[in-house]
């Protein structure tokens, strides 16, 4: 039943994208000459990432993204850890360069669980402005490789990474995006995630995703952003929950600031959407924010 509701829900999406490919960005157009020319449509998000998903965005041609995340406690942790805030906290510092704007590699380390990421992204398709291409779609491929020690060796009596592959985790997505307006952006990932190394012998390597990213533009520099990830087969024995967040995006210059709460404490697609342990229903929330720059490291253009 999950892999049907799935199905149905890409399905959807794609359908209505193509059904409205001719309509709401023309309106943004008033020269008629620039609706048949291929005109790219620009800014589906402002960032590479919402909240913690990946966004079909990349960094413009030469440009360098420095990213700082982090994730405060849980809010029902009570008011002795003032709500989250004294600690459990997770912070991820992370780079990503692209040398053409369209195809992109980064790399990043958090501190849950010590773990190093890496990743690739290919735009593939870029939305048009005359709607002949409707959605920007765009590739992703990522590998995390987890360097903590295993806590239970004592108790258990053997390393539950005596393999060096026990650690290692992947993510796979097509990240599939359309602008239907310049306030509403709208995204859906069909996602693999693949573990190594699962809790239990019965438990499934890999993990199926729908993730779906939302951005309502309110102002010239403002933003309310949101996200789900739908799980579509369980594949642990453990209580996992869907990651789901809830933000805002904040314009200053070449700065994005994002601030949000989400229930997952993970900043990495092996993370969030196989391993997040709080409900949101249980105020098992986290407040959060995302601070990135851009740099650009390019040559010197040639005086003319």
């Amino acid at each position: 039943m999950k892999l049907i509701k799935f199905s149905l829900y890409v399905l959807s999406f794609l359908v209505s994208s193509s059904v409205m490919a001719q309509d709401d960005l023309l309106d943004m157009v008033d020269d008629p000459a620039a609706k048949k020319k291929k005109e790219f449509v620009s800014a589906t998000f402002k960032g590479t990432r919402l909240i913690n998903f990946h966004t079909v965005e990349v960094p413009g041609k030469d440009m360098l993204e420095f990213r700082i995340s982090h994730h405060f406690g849980d809010f029902n942790s009570g008011g002795y850890n003032f709500w989250g805030l004294d600690g459990g906290a997770t912070i991820r510092l992370a780079l990503e360069y692209s040398r053409n704007g369209r195809f992109a590699v980064g790399f990043g380390r958090s501190s849950l669980d010590k773990t190093f990421d890496g990743f690739f992204k290919y735009k593939l398709l870029k939305q048009t402005v005359n709607g002949s291409q409707p959605v920007t779609i765009t590739l992703f491929s990522g590998a995390y490789y987890a360097t903590i020690k295993d806590p239970n060796m004592a108790t258990a009596g053997y390393d539950k990474y005596q393999y060096q592959s026990s650690r290692l985790s992947y993510c796979h997505q097509i990240i599939i995006a359309r602008k239907f307006t310049e306030r509403l952006s709208i995204q859906i990932a069909p996602t693999l995630v693949h573990y190594n190394l699962v809790d239990f012998a019965t438990d499934k390597n890999d993990l199926f995703v729908i993730a779906t990213a939302t951005r309502f533009k309110y102002s010239k520099r403002g933003a309310i952003t949101f996200e789900y990830a739908y799980r579509v087969n369980e594949a642990s024995k453990t209580k996992y929950y869907d990651s789901v967040g809830l933000g805002i995006d904040l314009e200053t210059g070449g700065h994005v600031f994002q601030m949000f709460v989400t229930n997952s404490a993970g900043m990495l697609e092996s993370q969030f959407f196989g391993r997040t342990t709080s409900s949101w229903q249980n105020w098992g929330l986290k407040l959060g924010f995302n601070i990135s720059r851009m740099f650009y490291v390019g040559g010197r253009k040639a005086a003319n």
